[in-house]
């Protein structure tokens, strides 16, 4: 895009220990815009007052039309304009101090961030109204909560979406004041997940599930944090997701290991058999969603609400994970992998349902999320 991102005016209100201008111009960069000092002469440009806060869904937003002028409260916040043309400095004086606009004329278009609806924010499948507060000390606690649901995904598991939602904010605000990166973090969740594996391994499963419970928030607080602080990266994306990718069979393989340990083994043959049906149909499933993605450019989780509801409890490792420890609390760990098996099964084939009826659909009408 290389349209220029000028921030004005100056705050001393940190954001996940970042200054509002070193975080606007993080993520400005992501947005595919280039942060720079001054007001240019000419051209277009974006231009953003220091003393607010927004989802970086509004840089897209506002980048995508051209004379757009959202206020808050009346005062311009966030601006698309062009230089030397009418209307564009009234509504940098109005920025810069701080005050409404008068009548405007000229080419800018004046919207109210409060008379707005719903945005698409499409990589993390959802819409909403995403968040544009003011930034001061008073609101900074605020702020942060907002951009941290914001950073959330909104077709997930159950677990993620509800359990440790409140500590997985409070680990990210710490990680942040202590300059901890997003890589840093996963780092430490990959530990904790070989932990959980050699612990199921030898029937330890209370102890294991303790250190995967520490792995599964953590592999929550790496994401927020990169979106937070806008230092997603390349590298951190492969590392976060190939480890989620990878480790799951590895999980279920060792809890089935784990079993004759523990002192309830499954009858010659079923542990295998269920462990065939838990890797097969783990990579199935994922082949019917990249499938989906390839043919209609969208998860399948975000089509219908049904599908974004059966994303919540679909076979993942969150959802498999309940199975196993309430198979555990009645002391047959045994039976919570078989339930796994069984649960990947009919995911499997739900998912696979989904994609024949969208290839059905398809000739009839297009493929569209119900988010849009």
């Amino acid at each position: 895009m290389d349209l220029p991102f000028v921030l004005i005016g100056d705050n001393a209100t940190p954001v996940f220990g970042l200054s509002p201008a070193e975080r606007a111009a993080r993520l400005a960069r992501k947005a595919g815009l280039s942060p720079i000092a001054v007001i240019p002469a000419h051209g277009a440009f974006m231009v953003a007052g220091s003393g607010y806060a927004w989802d970086p869904t509004w840089l897209h937003y506002v980048a995508a039309r051209p004379g757009l002028v959202l206020t808050l409260g009346g005062v311009p916040a966030l601006a698309h304009l062009v230089a030397d043309t009418p209307g564009t400095q009234a509504v940098l004086d109005a920025i810069k101090a701080g005050r409404p606009l008068a009548a405007m004329t000229g080419a800018v278009d004046v919207q109210a961030v409060e008379a707005i609806g719903e945005i698409e924010n499409h990589a993390l499948r959802k819409r909403e109204k995403p968040y544009f507060l003011p930034l001061s000390r008073a609101t900074r606690q605020q702020v942060e909560k907002a951009s941290y649901d914001g950073a959330y995904k909104g077709v997930t598991d159950v677990l993620t979406l509800y359990l440790w939602r409140g500590l997985a904010f409070h680990l990210t605000r710490w990680a942040a004041a202590v300059k901890m990166t997003p890589n840093m973090v996963t780092s430490i969740g990959a530990v904790l997940c070989v932990i959980a594996t050699l612990l199921f391994l030898k029937g330890e499963y209370w102890w294991g599930i303790a250190a995967g419970f520490g792995f599964m928030v953590l592999d929550t607080v790496d994401g927020k944090l990169a979106r937070c602080t806008g230092t997603s990266s390349a590298w951190g994306n492969i590392f976060d997701h190939g480890l989620d990718l990878v480790h799951p069979p590895f999980w279920w393989w060792a809890w089935g290991v784990g079993l004759a340990a523990y002192g309830t083994p499954l009858p010659s043959g079923w542990m295998w058999n269920a462990l065939w049906v838990i890797f097969i149909g783990y990579v199935v499933q994922r082949l019917i969603e990249g499938a989906f993605m390839r043919l209609y450019d969208m998860h399948i989780h975000v089509w219908e609400k049904f599908d974004s509801r059966f994303r919540l409890i679909t076979a993942r490792r969150n959802p498999n994970m309940i199975l196993l420890i309430g198979a555990l609390l009645f002391g047959r760990p045994d039976i919570g992998l078989l339930l796994v098996a069984l649960w990947t099964a009919l995911s499997c084939l739900v998912h696979l349902v989904r994609l024949l009826q969208a290839m059905l659909v398809s000739g009839r009408r297009p493929i569209r999320s119900w988010l849009k």
